[in-house]
């Protein structure tokens, strides 16, 4: 989350930037799923296209690691399906 305290830093000091409203445009379009232009990314000098790289780079180590936690959910729903099953005593109650 490092990337993204960067960027809110960089947003909050001169949210009139044009670098600052890439990157904002670029967290925007990460947290809706919606898309950004490359050609926009292009525009940032090196040390902010990097941190847009970083933030790309959070962001989808963040999803691989929330599918993996849905997984568990899923897996331990079913493990506890499967015990009530075979024990309807061990039902989860609602």
């Amino acid at each position: 989350m490092l990337a993204i305290k960067k960027a809110r830093k960089l947003i909050e000091t001169n949210p009139s930037d044009p670098a600052a409203q890439i990157i904002a445009r670029l967290v925007l379009a990460l947290e809706s799923a919606t898309s950004i232009s490359v050609a926009q990314l292009y525009q940032l000098d090196d040390k902010r296209f990097e941190l847009a790289l970083e933030i790309l780079d959070e962001w989808r180590l963040d999803r691989h690691y929330a599918s993996k936690l849905r997984l568990l959910d899923s897996s331990n729903l079913a493990q506890e399906l499967e015990a009530s099953a075979i024990n309807p005593q061990l039902a989860p109650t609602a």
